[in-house]
């Protein structure tokens, strides 16, 4: 019988971030609790591409390394999970008829899906399929998630990556170990009450209710994967498991799974 799959919405972090032992261990322990995927869908916060689009659905397409700065080893990171041309069609499937969906097959994982793929599942050996962030108006995406809820039923596990806090251009201490800004550290409290509430309504007019803004969120691209997260949900409104909390270059690195 197969496992009906929870949601994810994780904060994947910078490619440094698998040199955190205490955010791979934690990542790690929580694929190793979850069932077995029979494929992985991928929502990104460094994809935004209207209409909804389709990346590679073929094995050993070449990464995005969608990043500058880093140390070489980054850039010669691989993960050659096998494609899901079988989970692409199933997507356009459940996509209304007037609505049009892009295909990018020569468009490989970018870092916010292989960096965490990398940890949770090292073999590369679950299909995984990556989709643009169409849009990120809060509502519509808790339109798509509902969409795509029914993937879950079908074993595959549906993860939005994005980031709790993101303000980077306000970080004053770039150190991993760098103590949270106040507006990171209340940001993450307000989402950490929201979400325990089960609050959507406030999570989606996050931009004017929650304090450290705009500066946790200077662009909002980060925080949108997670109502992607929440409509895949059985209930946008329950409450979540927070898996992971904490802090990486004063970032909010809250994580949370929905049944």
């Amino acid at each position: 019988m197969t496992a009906t799959m929870p949601a994810l919405f994780l904060s994947h972090g910078a490619p440094p971030l698998v040199d955190s032992d205490l955010w791979v261990s934690q990542l790690a322990k929580w694929a190793g609790d979850l069932p077995r995927p029979k494929a992985i869908l991928m929502v990104s916060a460094h994809w935004e591409s209207a209409p909804l689009t389709i990346g590679s659905t073929t094995t050993g397409t070449p990464l995005v390394y969608d990043f500058g700065g880093f140390p070489e080893r980054f850039y010669r990171t691989t993960y050659e999970s096998p494609g899901a041309p079988e989970l692409a069609a199933q997507v356009v499937s459940l996509m209304p008829d007037d609505e049009t969906v892009s295909h990018q097959p020569h468009r490989g994982l970018d870092h916010g899906a292989y960096v965490p793929l990398t940890v949770m599942y090292p073999d590369a050996d679950i299909p995984v399929l990556q989709i643009s962030l169409p849009t990120l108006d809060p509502q519509r995406l808790l339109h798509l998630g509902e969409r795509l809820r029914p993937l879950r039923e079908q074993g595959v596990l549906i993860v939005g990556s994005g980031f709790t806090t993101h303000g980077l251009p306000f970080l004053r201490d770039p150190s991993p170990d760098a103590k949270a800004p106040g507006w990171s550290s209340e940001f993450d409290a307000w989402a950490d009450e929201r979400l325990a509430a089960g609050d959507v309504d406030s999570l989606i007019d996050f931009r004017s209710l929650a304090p450290g803004m705009p500066y946790a969120h200077p662009t909002i691209e980060h925080f949108a994967p997670l109502f992607v997260t929440l409509g895949a949900s059985s209930d946008p409104e329950q409450i979540p498991r927070q898996v992971i909390d904490g802090f990486w270059m004063g970032l909010a690195k809250r994580s949370i799974q929905v049944s």
